[in-house]
């Protein structure tokens, strides 16, 4: 297997990896963009499923306001959000539960093996978020080493939601590997120093993950998993 990669070095020891939820430990995005679309055209806008891969990771409100810009040439309200957002969440809770995505198991349970840090660096604002993750990954994630909405003024392309992950790690950035799977996220990752593997477990071309500055972009969780090794003994 050869890896490709960009000009990137890791100058410490490794200590934690930073994990986005959505498409990377839950196999959820399929059901967010119908979610997210659907929501749209109830309120007079149009919101293509791609697009929503697309600006995976930004906030619930910088989502709706990207769009309210477009069709309505200003900002939505306070209350115009609160109805588009609570709409898309009864929307997405009406679909069957998503399961977890093939290898995240596999990958986190060697990641602990191998005594490294789990972080969740989420732009989800559920607040069952530990209880959803403890049902699916049992003991491998704890509420002090958990980045969401609620953590942070402004969401992914913006580096705060990762330097916040590196924040609760207590680490630096050159001792954290990113997996991500959306071009907002990787370039967050990347705008916070971290070294950032895409997993691209959507419709995306890979080219789009690439241009978005990962440093690695791979077919799938499960690729990486079975790969980890050799990912891990080049940034121990």
């Amino acid at each position: 297997m050869n890896f490709e990669l960009n000009n990137f070095e890791l100058t410490a020891r490794l200590k934690a990896v930073l994990f986005d939820m959505d498409g990377v430990l839950f196999d959820s995005m399929p059901n967010h963009a119908y979610a997210w679309s659907h929501a749209m055209t109830d309120f007079g806008l149009r919101m293509e499923p791609e697009e929503v891969y697309m600006n995976e990771g930004r906030t619930g409100n910088g989502t709706i306001n990207l769009l309210a810009q477009r069709f309505w040439g200003r900002d939505a309200t306070d209350g115009e959000v609160q109805q588009i957002y609570e709409t898309k969440s009864r929307i997405f809770n009406s679909l069957p539960e998503p399961q977890p995505m093939a290898g995240a198991m596999d990958l986190l349970k060697k990641v602990r093996t191998q005594g490294l840090m789990r972080v969740i660096v989420t732009g989800s604002a559920t607040h069952a978020l530990l209880d959803r993750l403890n049902a699916a990954f049992p003991d491998l994630f704890t509420p002090e080493l958990m980045v969401t909405a609620f953590d942070v003024h402004q969401g992914k392309p913006n580096p705060e939601p990762y330097l916040m992950g590196l924040k609760k790690a207590n680490i630096s950035a050159s001792e954290a590997i990113v997996v991500e799977n959306a071009p907002l996220g990787v370039q967050a990752a990347r705008a916070a120093g971290i070294f950032t593997i895409a997993v691209n477990t959507g419709p995306l071309k890979d080219e789009v993950l690439k241009e978005a500055g990962a440093d690695l972009v791979l077919p799938s969780m499960q690729y990486l998993a079975d790969n980890w090794e050799q990912v891990y003994n080049n940034h121990k």
